[in-house]
């Protein structure tokens, strides 16, 4: 039951965007845009990164990249795709259904079965490629997709390796917030304002959204929103995708997010033993509490990593925070890589 302590050279109290690197292009790669159908005959949208110097009558291990609960693939996921594929691995960033340019309406809803669904689609889809050797293929889920990525492992083996980074458990956060803050009324409010708003949206009214990354600070805002913000309101880790609004990013629709209130994706964790599994997180994050549960009820092989310095948000682009080794190394060993990076 390994834990890993990495220490930094940095504080916790660190200008947030140093080390950022969001939109880091890789010159060792290609990139492709691609599209595939999941089981319910939606498109996902994904950027496919392929190493330059792969010989192409081999078949490489591969991996599939989830985004932060409300983001796009442009949105951490490609600088991880990016990194993995300069180290070799074939690197599939996606976004989920309802989100960036991935199929299905109305946008930003919230339907977690559909979320980790569209990693299976994506090892359909890897399965397919003749540079990629289906029976190694990991998935990496960051924030939110952490949870999904568990979900989806737990039904589907081919998932041969999973680690998650900043994970969320979007179910327990909707249900008792952040250090069980969240009380019952609150929530029996939520799913009222929720089934409200159904009424209003089935008579032809307009779709509202809610939750979400503020759109300004005041002197009022809490920590936990100024580091959201840092990242999804400055150019730091802005994007918004073609066609899209920059006021709906982050924000779920409000009847859809109780549908967070049902997913429960720690339960029967152990059951994805004996693959491995792999927790990241920082030992500052507000988050941490969730990678401490999965690893608790998780089954071996599995480890869990805290990065000394770390928040949150900051393991979405400080590439000098994120330990891209440790992933790196956990990916090798675990999906049977003869050889390692292109330095």
């Amino acid at each position: 039951m390994p834990l890993t302590i990495l220490t930094s050279s940095l504080s916790a109290s660190a200008d947030t965007a140093q080390g950022a690197d969001n939109f880091y292009k890789s010159d060792k790669v290609t990139v492709q845009k691609v599209t595939f159908k999941n089981q319910y005959r939606m498109a996902v949208a994904g950027n496919l990164f392929t190493p330059k110097n792969l010989d192409q009558n081999v078949r490489y291990p591969a991996i599939v990249i989830g985004h932060p609960m409300g983001a796009v693939k442009e949105q951490s996921s490609n600088l991880y795709a990016q990194k993995l594929a300069d180290q070799g691995f074939v690197t599939l960033a996606i976004d989920l259904p309802f989100w960036g340019e991935s199929e299905g309406q109305p946008r930003n809803a919230v339907l977690p079965d559909v979320y980790s669904e569209a990693f299976s689609a994506a090892v359909d889809f890897l399965g397919t490629n003749a540079l990629v050797d289906k029976e190694r293929i990991g998935v990496l889920g960051i924030c939110g997709s952490g949870s999904f990525v568990i979900s989806a492992a737990k039904i589907d083996p081919r998932m041969k390796a999973i680690a998650t980074v900043s994970m969320y458990d979007m179910g327990a956060a909707a249900r008792s917030g952040l250090k069980h803050s969240f009380t019952l009324d609150q929530r029996k409010k939520l799913i009222q304002d929720a089934v409200a708003q159904r009424s209003v949206e089935f008579a032809g009214g307009e779709t509202k959204y809610t939750g979400g990354t503020t759109h300004e600070l005041t002197a009022d805002t809490d920590p936990i929103q100024r580091e959201f913000y840092d990242f999804y309101r400055m150019p730091r880790g802005e994007y918004t995708p073609e066609g899209g609004s920059p006021k709906l990013t982050t924000h779920p629709t409000l009847t859809g997010v109780v549908k967070f209130l049902n997913f429960y994706p720690f339960n029967d964790i152990e059951t994805i033993s004996p693959r491995p599994m792999l927790f990241i997180t920082g030992d500052v994050a507000h988050s941490r509490e969730f990678s401490e549960d999965a690893y608790k009820r998780a089954g071996e092989p599995k480890e869990l990593v805290i990065v000394q310095g770390a928040g949150h948000v900051d393991l979405y682009d400080r590439v000098n925070l994120i330990p891209f080794e440790k992933l790196t190394a956990f990916f090798a060993k675990h999906l049977k890589m003869a050889q390692i990076g292109q330095d």
